[in-house]
């Protein structure tokens, strides 16, 4: 099944959310930082990381985090983003060499469990009323309806990471059936990094991420983000893996090493069982939802291997960075979806090979950066940029975008419209300033065109643009506001009840309000108010109101804290759907998707004692006023309330 826009989004922030609330529960010394180490943080343009060194390298190390302002093209908002991923130490300029005692005297380690506990009946499960549901294996969930995962964390500094996980979906058996070894997903991640020449050396379960993502790119989303610091950020290579996603990663060794001063190498290796769909000994389709709850999931887990091997050359100059990589992997079945008539061009056979190489130039105030990547049968896809900083405070990009509809890369994830880097031309012009120290303005607009058919959308040569404007306002360190209109126009296939199906311009709007006000130390209230218009060219539109506020209440100096959400939702349908953030447990982005008329209640709690230990529950509930059956097939729920119930307990020491 192909994958929608707003999943593909939804999947790449819930990416982005993990890895930053690692970095969060893990900041790093500032007076220590290194340029990679600030890269990793999405919001911090180049000019602004090198400010920042500079400013250490002048004055020497900071005393407080208020000297951030001190930082030349600094704002408000910038310095409050910058100070949830950093603390204040001393300068470690002394020795740093790595001993046993010193490992196991100041490492990190964490245990953290979560369960979610089943509320509502659900038509997969036994004892849901309809029994006639029950009647087909592919209609019963073969476990019970709990969710749980159990990681370990194992961390010393940055140099060394160790990380265990398992999870079990709710539905999949627990010690049970197929699943008699206990979880369903298990995963280990062995991640060393500054050994002498070798900078970096992964076992296990990691992932790899390359150039401009033409060839290479997992875990790194470099989509069209509320900033545009990262549009020119390059992979970073091998990274630890530390998610529950069970497709995206790689499965075996790699190693960075460094040639010579600002030269690298990377060699890595990966061999995976993958779930599929085979029929005839034809790979039809790779299932990466990581669920097994059914019969037929079953059928398809773990029915196909691949070997994957790159390498990557790399040089990290003052001036210029740029990169060699080559991708090479093999199934043990030659794939072959399906064919329709928007898929003709996806990859199919047995083995893959992907080339590119990448560029990034500091021309003073000018970064010029891209890839240009093919595979085996010549096919390209290229990416450019050019971005002009005027000031520290101020960034105008243009990016153009050649995806060849031949073009087959299955670990490519670039820049553009489509969830698959082919099949697509763009251009994308970008402003971004904050020259009023309490004003940040980001608008861009971005064209982009189709040669080929694409999914739900029966036509060639198609186009269409997405424009937005954002402006935010802080007036002081307690308050904040923010305004944001997005403009999206996309042909999609459209049904007439008299006419039939043509190809129309599908055109969605969104206007978004949001207030944040600290009112004190142990109170923060936000507000959010959202209009969204979905229509068809010259059609009836669809429209939807939502409406949400949060109270958040607890200090550093008290161990319990809490939150309450409600929100309003009035949609007409699916069309008009909203999506809105919510508070959540650690590491768990909580985006709720509202559609049709109701309302939903989040309560939050968390106990914290001696920063060991943690434990944090959340309850929601949604009432529907407009229908008595919630979802579909094995996940429907009879009635018009649905609850939700989750706990997780965290343990450092």
């Amino acid at each position: 099944m192909e994958q929608t826009d707003s999943d593909e989004a939804l999947s790449a922030m819930q990416e982005r959310y993990e890895e930053l609330s690692e970095l969060a529960e893990h900041p790093f010394n500032i007076n220590a930082a290194t340029k990679e180490q600030l890269e990793r943080l999405p919001f911090l343009s180049d000019r602004m990381i090198e400010n920042i060194l500079y400013y250490l390298y002048k004055y020497g190390p900071m005393l407080t985090k208020n000297e951030l302002l001190g930082v030349e093209g600094m704002d408000v908002q910038t310095r409050r983003f910058l100070e949830d991923f950093i603390y204040v130490g001393p300068s470690e300029s002394e020795d740093d060499g790595l001993s046993f005692r010193k490992v196991w005297k100041y490492n990190k380690q964490e245990l953290l469990t979560r369960v979610d506990f089943p509320v509502n009946k659900k038509a997969g499960y036994a004892g849901y009323p309809e029994e006639t549901l029950q009647n087909s294996p592919n209609k019963k969930y073969m476990g019970d309806p709990f969710y749980h995962n159990l990681r370990y964390k194992f961390q010393y500094k940055d140099r060394i990471f160790l990380g265990l996980t398992a999870e079990k979906d709710a539905g999949e058996p627990f010690f049970s059936k197929y699943n008699r070894k206990g979880y369903d997903f298990y995963s280990a991640s062995l991640f060393l990094k500054d050994f002498g020449r070798i900078k970096a050396l992964a076992f296990g379960n990691y992932r790899a991420s390359f150039g401009y993502g033409l060839v290479m790119n997992m875990g790194f989303s470099i989509g069209k983000f509320s900033s545009m610091a990262g549009l020119n950020r390059r992979g970073k290579g091998l990274s630890k893996y530390t998610s529950v996603n069970e497709a995206d990663y790689l499965q075996g060794a790699g190693m960075e090493v460094e040639l010579a001063r600002r030269w690298s190498a990377t060699v890595f290796y990966s061999f995976r069982k993958q779930d599929a769909r085979v029929e005839n000994q034809f790979i039809r389709t790779l299932k990466t939802d990581g669920y097994h709850r059914l019969k037929k999931d079953m059928e398809k887990k773990n029915t196909v291997s691949n070997h994957l091997t790159g390498c990557n050359l790399s040089y990290n100059g003052k001036y210029m960075e740029c990169g060699l990589t080559a991708v090479y992997n093999v199934f043990n079945k030659v794939l072959n979806p399906d064919l329709r008539l928007y898929n003709r061009y996806y990859p199919r056979g047995k083995d893959f090979f992907n080339m590119g190489a990448d560029y990034k130039f500091f021309l003073n105030k000018v970064i010029l950066a891209g890839e240009v990547a093919f595979d085996k049968s010549g096919a390209l896809a290229m990416l450019h940029s050019l971005s002009y900083s005027p000031s520290v405070n101020t960034v105008v990009t243009v990016m153009n975008r050649y995806y060849d509809k031949r073009y087959q890369g299955l670990y490519a994830n670039g820049f553009g419209e489509n969830s698959r880097t082919q099949n697509e031309l763009g251009i994308y012009m970008g402003l971004e300033s904050s020259l009023l120290s309490r004003c940040k303005l980001l608008t861009y607009v971005d064209f982009f065109y189709f040669p080929w058919y694409r999914y739900q959308v029966d036509r060639r040569k198609t186009m269409g643009m997405e424009g937005v404007f954002q402006l935010s306002y802080s007036p002081s360190n307690s308050l904040d506001v923010l305004i944001k209109y997005s403009y999206k126009n996309k042909a999609r296939n459209f049904t007439h009840e008299e006419k039939g199906k043509y190809v129309l311009p599908n055109i969605r709007q969104r206007l978004h309000g949001q207030v944040s006000y600290a009112c004190n130390e142990w109170m923060n209230v936000k507000g959010v108010a959202e209009y969204i218009r979905s229509s068809y060219w010259r059609q009836e539109s669809s429209d939807g109101y939502v409406g949400s506020g949060t109270v958040k209440l607890g200090t550093d100096r008290f161990p319990f804290r809490g939150s309450v959400t409600t929100s309003w939702f009035h949609t007409d349908d699916y069309a008009s759907r909203a999506y809105l953030y919510e508070p959540g447990l650690l590491y768990a982005y909580s985006m709720s998707s509202f559609y049709g008329k109701g309302h939903r209640l989040v309560l939050m709690a968390d106990w914290r004692w001696k920063k060991r230990l943690t434990v944090q529950a959340k309850w929601g509930w949604t009432h529907y006023r407009d229908r008595n059956l919630i979802s579909s097939g094995t996940e429907e729920i009879q009635g018009n309330d649905k609850y939700d119930l989750q706990l997780q307990v965290r343990l450092k020491w």
